[in-house]
């Protein structure tokens, strides 16, 4: 596999009105993932925790930090992860907490590096490429629902009522089931992955301009950070920013 090499930002905030940072992020090379964790003190704290917890770690409980792209991480591997990851949860807090997650790994697809995006829920996860800010994930919520209906536009959703109403989360509801994406790799790719405290602060065209503006993924943290909090900061902010450079 062609040898990437990767610079990492990272960074989390409580907010302005939010009295517990209930996100948790894990950087752990290959291996990104940021939580926002949902169910109030000492409820959704631990179950973001325990979710980045558990994404470190192989099925006979091993923490794998630090491994080979390639080696250990694999679609199946996370889905198994993030499966016991909900178990954790529902039976640390009873089904009465849980968490989205959103996150992305460095693997080896047909002999070339990919990322490997995740999702359940609504925190995201971007990629900046030549240019272009894209999407990768899609949010499970209500008002994705509606927007996918086209009962609503996206500028609709932003201040709907139901918002922030999701349709799956790890450790409670019905629904755990996480999306996959793979996308190869280029040199210069820009990936960010947030919690909605960003998202719902910082519109995509915001987020494009300090993206493609600053040079260090740690600047961009720190901007992107201060932007939300300067919109309001209503909610707990984290992100994490991955710049992939040929080795």
């Amino acid at each position: 596999m062609a040898s990437i090499r990767l610079t990492v930002g990272q960074g989390t905030d409580r907010g302005l009105r939010r009295q517990l940072n209930e996100d948790a992020l894990l950087v752990a090379p290959p291996l990104f993932a940021v939580a926002d964790g949902m169910g109030g003190h000492e409820a959704g704290d631990v179950a973001s925790r325990i979710c980045v917890e558990t994404l470190q770690l192989d099925p006979a409980g091993r923490e794998v930090n630090g491994v080979h792209a390639g080696q250990a991480i694999t679609r199946e591997e996370l889905r198994r992860r993030l499966a016991a990851a909900d178990q954790r949860i529902r039976q640390a807090a009873g089904s009465r907490a849980g968490t989205t997650v959103s996150g992305v790994a460095l693997v080896e697809a047909e002999g070339r590096p990919a990322w490997l995006v995740f999702n359940v829920g609504d925190s995201r996860t971007y990629r900046l490429r030549q240019g272009r800010l894209e999407q990768i994930t899609r949010d499970h919520s209500e008002v994705q629902e509606l927007q996918d209906l086209g009962r609503i536009t996206a500028q609709q959703a932003l201040v709907h009522p139901r918002r922030n109403v999701i349709t799956r989360a790890l450790g409670t509801g019905e629904d755990a089931e996480p999306d996959f994406w793979l996308l190869p790799v280029e040199p210069g790719d820009r990936m960010l992955i947030c919690s909605d405290g960003l998202t719902g602060e910082v519109s995509d065209d915001h987020l494009h301009t300090i993206l493609a503006t600053l040079a260090h993924p740690q600047d961009v943290v720190d901007s992107l950070i201060q932007a939300a909090l300067r919109s309001g900061g209503r909610d707990n902010i984290t992100l994490v920013v991955i710049d992939a450079a040929a080795d």
